[in-house]
């Protein structure tokens, strides 16, 4: 008599380290994802959260209005849509996390190129961007692994 072998669960990290990744992604997505959408709205009802209108000399935008509301749409709104397919296991999350997470990286570049000032909030949420994209490589399994040398 054949021995069955347990079928994997669709869309589930299946190593222990994947698990870890899965967590970490979902961690760094909902900080994101709430930091995106109340800078967002912070920026556009306070016009720019106390920030120097000196920061718009030289840039496309005459209030923090315009830039807050890309924040919310485009960088809130990708983080939430990745954060709610990575709740849901939706085959396409690790694919909305990437776009999430090069979001950020590219909006903060730009920030630090239009108000040619960098700050440790801008360090975090590079740093978020970062580990949003390696806990994606984590859930698929392809970061590197340590050795264990022999003893």
């Amino acid at each position: 008599m054949p021995v069955d072998t347990p079928t994997p669960v669709a869309n589930r990290p299946d190593t222990r380290s994947q698990r870890l990744a899965h967590r970490v992604l979902v961690g760094v997505t909902t900080f994101s994802a709430v930091s995106a959408v109340g800078g967002g709205v912070g920026l556009v009802i306070t016009d720019g959260l106390g920030m120097p209108r000196s920061f718009l000399i030289g840039g496309p935008f005459l209030s923090f209005v315009w830039p807050g509301m890309l924040l919310l749409v485009v960088i809130g709104g990708t983080q939430v849509l990745s954060l709610v397919l990575l709740l849901r296991r939706s085959p396409s999350r690790l694919l909305a996390s990437v776009v999430a997470g090069f979001g950020m990286l590219i909006w903060i570049t730009v920030e630090v190129g239009l108000i040619h000032e960098f700050s440790w909030p801008q360090m975090i949420y590079l740093g978020a961007g970062v580990l949003q994209l390696a806990a994606v490589y984590g859930e698929l399994g392809i970061l590197p692994h340590r050795q264990s040398s022999p003893a």
